[in-house]
């Protein structure tokens, strides 16, 4: 059951410049599998000069704790890890909500 207050993560991968191809290839061919599992509510992926970031949305610690134990995640991270210039950056995120709710936060 969802709680009434989502996990947003924020995951943070640079790549190395002659990597950046590989890293975006893994990364797009993960999300669908991502997509399925139980309590994503979203999972966008977005690039700035090879560095790139998902945007998480998981419906409670539940899901985001299954989804860290996902085969889609360790396939996913066996496929970058040497093409990544150094470790992920993976924040767990709490909204301060402020002005219009409907645009101050994410939402499923």
């Amino acid at each position: 059951m969802a709680s009434e207050n989502p996990i947003v993560v924020v995951a943070t991968m640079t790549a190395k410049p002659e990597s950046v191809d590989a890293v975006r290839t893994a990364c797009t061919q993960a999300i669908e599998a991502v997509h399925a599992e139980p309590g994503c509510e979203l999972y966008s992926l977005h690039e700035a000069n090879g560095t790139f970031v998902f945007v998480e949305q998981w419906a409670d610690e539940e899901a985001l704790k299954t989804h860290g134990t996902a085969p889609a995640i360790g396939a996913l991270f066996g496929a970058i890890g040497e093409h990544l210039d150094g470790a992920p950056d993976i924040k767990m995120l709490q909204p301060i909500v402020a002005g219009d709710p409907a645009k101050g936060q994410l939402r499923g």
